[in-house]
Parts: C-alpha cells; structure tokens; sequence
C-alpha cells in the first residue's frame, strides 16, 4: 500500500497549518488514499512523524507530495534529505517525492478562479 505525505512548510499561525491538513482530508476522502500532513516546520507532524503515522497504517512505500509552489532551497536542499532520514530510520522504506505545484495546469485555473472571485466582488 502507497501512503501519501502532503509536505508543507509549517508556519505559527496555527490555522495556517490546520488549512494544510484539511486540504490533506479531502484529497484522502477524494481519492480514497492514505495521507498524511507534515510540515518543515512550525507544524506538527514533521516528516520522520508522518512517515511513521503511515508506515504504522499500513503503508509500504512513501510518495511526499509538497505543498510548495517552485523548487527552492527546501525543495532542493532540505525535503530530500529528510526523506533521506526517515527511509533509513524506517527499515529504508521506499520514498519518492514529486515535483512541486508550478507548472500543474490546475495552477493557472485556481490563478484565474481568483481573480475571477476579485473581479465579482469588485
């Protein structure tokens, strides 16, 4: 079984984190996968947590899908390294991590979304 880690950065605002996790509820009621929040930090769980709450709901194997925009330093320097850690501390349990959000073609239709939204209550 694939789990699923939605990566984002954590902030101290905790609604802010609290918005990650709800939108992680619904991708799993959506797509009827196992997910799990994680956050760089400022949030709880980080990615060793995550990997872990996963693993003990039975996952097998861990995609991390960030919740970050473009490939920046956490993207680059930060995340593979800390799915690096938590592959070793579980058993080296397989981890890929997908591109960030730029580019998705949904990006440009959430774009437009809001500014339609702007453009109504203008």
């Amino acid at each position: 079984m694939t789990g699923f880690i939605v990566f984002a950065h954590g902030s101290r605002i905790e609604s802010a984190n609290q918005a990650v996790r709800d939108v992680v509820s619904k991708m799993a009621a959506a797509g009827g996968h196992l997910v799990q929040a994680a956050f760089l930090e400022l949030g709880v769980p980080d990615l060793a947590g995550a990997t872990e709450l996963l693993i003990a709901r039975g996952a097998k194997r861990i995609v991390v899908v960030p919740y970050f925009l473009t490939l920046g330093t956490h993207m680059q320097r930060d995340l593979p390294r800390l799915a690096q850690d938590a592959s070793r501390a579980n058993g080296d349990i397989e981890m890929r991590i997908t591109a960030p959000l730029d580019g998705h073609p949904a990006l440009v239709d959430a774009l437009l979304d809001r500014a339609s939204e702007a453009l109504d209550t203008a």
